[in-house]
């Protein structure tokens, strides 16, 4: 009996501790649960990639919930409680520096770091590349640029007309404008880093800023800022262009020209039909009526997307596995196909398709003018907003100080530093 006794206790151990194996995994019944979160405008497609990627994987039982996060506000949302985020999502490069502070992001490594650099471009690399406590790392899988460009009515405007403002504006009306989002810091740097001005961030070993510094109000900026007034002040710019009026105003032909994403794409082209054109962004008159007077070619943000891994991840390993076959190049195509997002995987890129897409040619000509969204000051936004809405109410009362109102804008970009 005793004996009998001892080995169904040394049986029960063993079951009790395989049970624990199994729970530890993925639950107790064995299940591995990944939660993944994404823009409501890739739910359906993370859903498909979901279902995809499960089916390529038979041998293990996925639980994989699909959730809606804007990308800008991810950080937030993450960092509010790190241990309880999703385990894999989506986010900007330009975020990276909050997330590793936060310890929110793990480090790609081993082979499959291998293989995401092998297959990607350069640049895309490089913008999730961080240097941490003296060490470089990898913290993200790219899997599109994320920039700007130009959309116009072809049926209005020839490939020549766009090559600059001025010629833009030559064929609109104070009823058919053009559009630049003038209050959004993301779109107005481009007339600032057009003439080489810029700003320093300086970090500390744990990626916290520690310094912040911007030239956009010496004597250069202050001509850039004067050509910026000038556009807000012009009948035919829709200077305090959103989406939602870029949009409806190339529904109502409102609108004939405008400055914005691939995400809007499939809307405006749904309006223009034939008329639907893209090229990159045109220039700008820098110094008007001066002896300085030049076209500027607006030089965008180039930002990358990418899907990062939760470092508090309780199932890493497979985590990484469904970012890296999220952002492979099969489904880089898909997605492009989707959502035209142009793929950041070199093979994907130079897919027939992408090849000879309007907006994947736009995008490919502006990133030939471009800065990269890395090291970006986290105090940038609000004040160049600020800046943008103090000309757009100047526009209206004629009460516009541009000396003091980018001095303003550049102290807040400076002020707010970690010390």
């Amino acid at each position: 009996m005793k004996k009998t006794a001892k080995i169904f206790c040394g049986a029960l151990a063993l079951v009790s501790a395989l049970a624990f194996v199994g729970c530890k995994k993925g639950g107790d019944d064995g299940r591995v649960k990944l939660t993944v979160w994404v823009s409501e405008a890739d739910r359906e497609f993370a859903r498909t990639v979901a279902e995809e990627f499960k089916a390529k994987n038979p041998d293990k039982k996925y639980d994989i919930v699909i959730d809606i996060q804007g990308e800008n506000d991810v950080p937030t949302r993450v960092l509010n409680d790190v241990e309880n985020a999703a385990d894999v999502y989506s986010c900007l490069n330009d975020q990276l520096s909050k997330l590793i502070n936060g310890d929110a992001l793990a480090q790609i490594a081993g082979e499959r770091l291998k293989r995401v650099k092998e297959a990607n471009s350069e640049d895309s690399i490089d913008s999730v590349t961080m240097t941490v406590k003296g060490k470089e790392g990898v913290y993200g899988m790219p899997y599109t640029d994320n920039t700007f460009f130009l959309y116009y009515n072809k049926a209005v405007l020839s490939e020549t007309d766009v090559t600059s403002i001025d010629k833009i504006l030559s064929k609109c009306t104070a009823n058919k404008k053009f559009a630049y989002p003038m209050t959004d810091g993301w779109y107005t740097s481009a007339f600032y880093f057009g003439k080489g001005l810029g700003y320093q961030v300086e970090y500390d070993d744990n990626l916290a800023e520690t310094s912040i510094s911007c030239d956009f109000d010496n004597q250069t900026g202050m001509a850039v800022t004067q050509a910026m007034w000038e556009l807000v002040k012009d009948s035919r710019v829709k200077a305090d262009a959103d989406d939602s009026k870029i949009t409806a105003g190339f529904n109502d032909g409102s609108i004939i020209a405008a400055v914005s994403g691939i995400w809007n794409r499939t809307t405006i082209e749904s309006y223009l039909g034939e008329n639907f054109a893209a090229s990159k962004l045109p220039t700008y008159t820098f110094g008007k009526g001066t002896e300085n007077e030049e076209q500027v070619q607006l030089v965008s943000f180039a930002g990358y997307k990418l899907m990062g891994v939760n470092n508090y991840s309780k199932n890493k390993t497979d985590a990484m596995d469904f970012a890296e076959f999220y952002t492979n190049r099969e489904n880089q195509i898909k997605h492009f196909e989707v959502r035209g997002f142009v793929p950041t995987d070199e093979t994907a890129r130079m897919n027939e398709k992408v090849q000879s897409d309007i907006c994947a040619k736009a995008i490919t000509q502006q990133l030939a003018h471009t800065q990269t969204q890395k090291g970006v000051p986290s105090t940038l936004w609000v004040p160049m907003q600020g800046l943008g809405t103090a000309m757009l109410a100047g526009a209206q009362n004629g009460n516009f100080n541009l000396s003091s109102q980018l001095k303003a804008c550049v102290d807040a970009i400076e002020k707010t530093v970690v010390k």
